[in-house]
């Protein structure tokens, strides 16, 4: 054997750095590559195998991954939050996992203090923010003094961009699943520039948000009772075709949901018709609510599945990033939320930047976003790089999903369904983290949007986790 080895050609396989490769290649040596990587640091190699040898879990990630993909989200209705999710005075829903006042970030609360003022619970700032520090989480922990109450979004069925903020006298956007029954909400989008959901709460922010309860609801809620319900599944198909990734751009989405509804608006409200439609035509972003709240009602028909590491829910709240897993309820996973790398407005930089923050990861979760820039190759220019790092962070994110979504197509790839159902034990064994292309909120309240990048989630939020699933799975 060893007089073979030393007499015939030799034939190389080769794990780990590609620049060994790349010598050989150019020395014409024959060799085969095996895509390997370690799994990701912190990960116990007999907590890993066992989780993925449990034949439970793939039985389990089969019916959740079922269930997500299947999902038909349809926008059903536009109603105040006060009424759909029973939310009442001095209680406030906020982006990503539950966060107390002391460790809330600039935007987070700016966006409360504007909820205060919004809902005259407050008469300055200062008095907001009194009676915020005061405030409690649900179980009446700390983060309900004076009245004030905060939760996290997720837990009521609602995703909010940015800050999140959710206060009653909102309107929100209401999202039904044809398929398996469930309902998920979203705020309406205020448009650009000085907005709560970048933590602003100026009068300008406070005058539009009494005309949007005033007006802007009113008018969507009766067009959508004109022209009935809107296919979201099918529109964000459509748009993906026409170069959105449904997490930062949305122009074409919004246009079509605009050609969707129009008509109905100009029927149901001639005399606003025309306010209604300029408002919505002025901000490109508009679709993304109703794409979040689709996002998260498909995410939701995946949720606890015994035995499944299926990610339903990624999260930031501009401090703690946070994920959640089909098999593990409504348990949160967290880690820092880090500073994306990007691009950045005019003379702002990377000091001015806020931590990650905003529900809008959700759009991920479900296989768009990030995970669709190879649909939209103009994406780059908003988030840096150039149109082979789209097509490379979509790909790439193939090795850590457990199917190709059905509906979501990306014609680039030859009309390859994007990467879909996150699965915890794939990024700890590769090592990949989920890549997520986003808004950069400044850090000081009410600066608004600085930019736009990529930004990865902490790895400890997916290792904590895997552990968490290997102890459940074990437990009699």
């Amino acid at each position: 054997m060893t007089l073979s080895m030393l007499n015939g050609e030799p034939h190389v396989i080769t794990v780990g750095a590609e620049i060994l490769g790349e010598a050989l290649d150019r020395q014409a040596v024959p060799r085969t590559g095996v895509d390997w990587r370690p799994p990701m640091a912190g990960v116990a190699a007999d907590v890993l195998a066992g989780v993925l040898a449990d034949p439970r879990r793939e039985r389990a990630n089969e019916t959740a991954v079922g269930r997500l993909v299947s999902a038909r989200p349809r926008l059903v209705g536009v109603r105040p939050a006060r009424e759909v999710l029973g939310l009442e005075p001095g209680t406030f829903f906020h982006a990503g996992p539950p966060i107390t006042w002391d460790r809330a970030s600039g935007p987070m609360r700016g966006a409360l203090i504007g909820a205060m003022l919004f809902e005259g619970l407050a008469r300055t700032p200062e008095e907001a923010e009194a009676a915020l520090a005061a405030a409690t989480g649900p179980d009446g922990g700390a983060g309900s003094g004076r009245g004030v109450t905060l939760d996290s979004c997720h837990h009521h069925r609602t995703v909010g961009p940015m800050a999140g903020v959710v206060s009653p006298s909102m309107w929100m956007l209401e999202v039904a699943d044809d398929e398996h029954g469930g309902t998920a909400y979203c705020s309406l989008n205020e448009g650009l520039g000085k907005v709560l959901r970048y933590g602003a709460y100026g009068p300008e922010v406070i005058d539009r948000l009494r005309w949007m309860g005033e007006v802007l609801g009113p008018v969507l809620r009766a067009a959508l009772e004109r022209c009935g319900p809107i296919d979201l599944r099918s529109l964000t198909a459509q748009a993906l075709q026409m170069g959105d990734e449904l997490h930062n751009r949305n122009r074409a989405a919004t246009s079509l949901l605009v050609r969707e509804i129009a008509p109905a608006v100009v029927e149901a409200a001639p005399d606003r018709a025309a306010e209604v439609l300029r408002f919505i035509n002025g901000n490109d972003h508009f679709f993304l609510n109703a794409g979040m709240a689709a996002a998260k009602v498909s995410a939701d028909a995946a949720r606890n599945v015994p035995g499944s590491s299926l990610v339903v829910a990624m999260a930031r709240n501009g401090t703690d990033f946070g994920i959640q897993i089909s098999g593990l309820g409504d348990r949160w996973f967290t880690g820092p939320a880090g500073v994306p790398d990007g691009l950045y407005l005019g003379a702002y930089g990377p000091a001015d930047a806020n931590p990650d923050i905003g529900d809008s990861t959700i759009t991920e979760t479900t296989g768009l976003g990030g995970f669709a820039m190879a649909a939209a190759p103009a994406i780059v220019r908003f988030v840096g790089g150039d149109v082979a790092d789209a097509v490379t962070a979509t790909t790439s994110m193939y090795e850590i999903t457990l199917a190709e979504h059905p509906a979501y197509q990306i014609p680039g790839l030859g009309f390859r369904g994007t990467p879909v159902g996150i699965d915890v034990t794939l990024v700890a064994r590769t090592g990949l983290l989920p890549v997520v292309n986003t808004g950069i909120a400044g850090r000081v309240a009410g600066t608004g949007q600085v930019g736009a990048g990529l930004v990865s989630p902490p790895a400890e939020a997916f290792t904590t986790a895997l552990e968490a699933l290997a102890g459940a799975l074990n437990s009699p």
